[in-house]
């Protein structure tokens, strides 16, 4: 008997019976070569197939040139058959059932092949604010030839053997651009009224609906509310569905939109959003519509997704990072092993901030997925070794569970009290206390593994001698970076770390941010929501500057209603007193701050390298992981810890 009923209960998907209510939604992966599907995408949706999703929907694929993006599959010509197929077999083996999503951009497209902009094209001439692009109004014409290349993609769709296809019209996309009376203000058969504004989708259903066929299901993903100024409201969408849904299967709900900053966080919800907070919404369209509706939205654990299904809300959830963080997370509810899951701390980091970079995308804690042709399944070692690991944060203990995991005997050593590293302060700073899930997740690993963990105690070559290992894992980390400037004496100085361990901070505080990450970010949150006055000087164009996109303009926004001041293009030059001197790094000109109680560096980290030099005559293998190689990220951290414990 399961722990989860409602979650592993069958559900009917028009003509598709789907095993359970366990989805994975389209989203892009950058795993797409020449508009077709990559072996590494083949492997990525089987990894998920295996691990027991009931229904997989594969990216966004363009239906017709004038969509046009480099890094998204193609579906305008029979080329992509053989690849889906490929996809269709490898997911049919375990069960899961596949749906292709059927897109068009219209204006939400900055689409270059030779470093020019290409002509977008939307139902009026009408830029969107985060893109700024100026599309070019559709002609009759060439909406008639856009609505049938829906139809011969959804054909297409048939012969590669999948079983359903979905019309993006959320993300105030083109059909969402058509609903949308702010973004449509066309006077002929497309515009001018709720139903001929529901033209262009309703014949691109119709189109859809007569090349399917009647073994395959036909649905509609769709923004219940655009969070954006202009954008689509709950109302609209709903009477939209009301007119729409007798030609669909399905209603599948989303959030956001990517005409703006603010509606574009909701594509893929920070872990700043709350967990389940799109399942209102959807619930409000289920009471609507007699259709299967799904929902998707920070929906990271199973016992969410089985609550939003017991209360009504849905009838199957969108857990797509989720299997992305744990391909196996259905697998493990279905057979009580909940506590097994790996779950999502929604960083965004290595998945849509991968993507956004154009690179295949992975996650910080599993960094198998996207590389599971070289990383997802363990190789045995040859011989048990006897490995030691030097260091407790995310980098030695992915390499310690590694390491066990293929049958290697491994102990680690912490010098501090406990497991995480810099994961320890990440997690103590506003809305970031997720993030320490990462700790618990690889701790869990570790100990499934048998892997030995001694705390308190730092490694040293008189340890390593003692022990005699086969093998040390160097993943000693790095500790905050001094500042390189004239400070004078008396200046109150303290660095970000010595902050989140309670440090005494005046009212008037200058945070020099050098990195424009998110412990910036961060320390302006958590000291603006002290009563302090701050002043966020970035060593960079913007606050956040190397964090992905969503998690960024999503903080941004709290520090802007927090009253903190961003200073961009600011270098710390020096403190003195009560007064902070900055550089602008491009005039070169000073700026001044004066009245200032405490100077906050958040300048980066120093690797710490001790051990490493300690052990450069020891005869035995030496791999390093993480900050000590090098200071960077949570993300190559684990990266380079599954290296070194699949090397050693």
């Amino acid at each position: 008997m399961t722990a989860f009923p409602h979650l592993f209960a069958a559900l009917d998907v028009g003509p598709v019976r789907l095993k359970n209510r366990i989805l994975s939604t389209g989203h892009m992966t950058q795993m797409v070569a020449d508009g077709k599907p990559t072996d590494d995408l083949v492997a990525y949706h089987e990894a998920r197939a295996r691990g027991g999703a009931g229904l997989i929907i594969v990216e966004s694929a363009i239906v017709h040139p004038t969509a046009g993006d480099r890094s998204h599959l193609v579906l305008y010509d029979d080329g992509c058959i053989p690849g889906y197929r490929r996809i269709a077999k490898a997911c049919h083996a375990f069960g899961t059932k596949l749906f292709a999503q059927l897109g068009h951009s219209g204006r939400i497209m900055r689409d270059s092949r030779d470093g020019t902009l290409a002509v977008a094209y939307a139902p009026a001439s009408l830029a969107d604010e985060r893109f700024h692009v100026v599309p070019r109004a559709l002609p009759a014409g060439l909406i008639a030839e856009i609505v049938a290349a829906y139809g011969a993609a959804a054909k297409r769709m048939r012969a590669a053997g999948f079983d359903g296809v979905e019309i993006m019209a959320s993300h105030g996309l083109l059909p969402a651009q058509f609903l949308n009376p702010r973004t449509n203000p066309r006077t002929d058969a497309y515009g001018g009224s709720p139903e001929n504004r529901r033209r262009f989708l309703a014949k691109v259903i119709a189109a859809v609906n007569a090349q399917a066929g009647e073994s395959m299901a036909v649905g509609v993903r769709i923004s219940g509310d655009e969070m954006e100024a202009g954008g689509l409201t709950p109302d609209e969408v709903l009477e939209a569905l009301g007119a729409l849904a007798p030609g669909l299967d399905y209603v599948n709900v989303t959030a956001g939109s990517m005409a703006g900053l603010a509606g574009s966080v909701h594509v893929v919800p920070p872990m700043a959003v709350p967990v389940g907070y799109v399942a209102p919404i959807a619930g409000r369209i289920r009471v609507a519509i007699d259709k299967p509706v799904f929902v998707a939205g920070r929906i990271n654990q199973p016992q969410i997704a089985e609550r939003i299904l017991a209360e009504g809300q849905a009838d199957a959830c969108g857990m797509t990072r989720a299997m992305i963080c744990d391909p196996e997370m259905a697998n493990k509810a279905a057979t009580g092993r909940s506590d097994d899951i790996r779950a999502c701390i929604g960083c965004n980091q290595a998945c849509i901030g991968h993507m956004q970079a154009g690179y295949p995308i992975s996650c910080i804690q599993h960094p198998e997925s996207g590389r599971e042709r070289r990383f997802a399944a363990r190789r045995p070692a040859p011989e048990a070794r006897r490995v030691l690991v030097a260091g407790g944060g995310p980098g030695g203990m992915k390499a310690a569970a590694v390491a066990a995991e293929r049958g290697h005997r491994v102990t680690l050593y912490e010098a501090g009290p406990r497991l995480g590293g810099q994961v320890l302060l990440a997690q103590i700073l506003p809305s970031r206390s997720e993030f320490g899930g990462i700790v618990t997740n690889l701790a869990a690993e570790m100990a499934r593994a048998g892997v030995i963990v001694v705390t308190r105690t730092a490694v040293t070559w008189a340890l390593v001698e003692a022990e005699t290992p086969d093998a040390v894992i160097v993943a000693t980390g790095a500790g905050p970076a001094p500042a390189a400037c004239e400070i004078a004496e008396g200046t109150h100085v303290v660095d970000a770390w010595q902050v989140l361990e309670g440090a005494n901070v005046g009212r008037s505080v200058v945070i020099a941010d050098w990195r424009a990450d998110w412990i910036g970010l961060g320390l302006a949150e958590r000291l603006a929501r002290d009563g302090c006055h701050v002043r966020l000087a970035v060593n960079g164009t913007m606050a956040g500057e190397t964090v992905q996109q969503y998690v960024r303009d999503h903080w941004v926004g709290v520090l802007h209603r927090l009253g903190v001041e961003v200073i961009p293009y600011a270098r710390l030059y020096g403190a003195d007193g009560d007064t902070v001197y900055l550089q602008h790094t491009t005039s070169g000109e000073a700026m001044v701050i004066e009245g200032v109680d405490t100077l906050v560096t958040a300048l980066g980290h120093r690797p710490d390298t001790a051990l490493e030099d300690a052990l450069a005559g020891w005869p035995g293998a030496v791999h390093l992981a993480g900050d000590c190689l090098a200071p960077r990220t949570a993300e190559e951290a684990v990266l380079e810890g599954l290296v070194a414990g699949t090397a050693v």
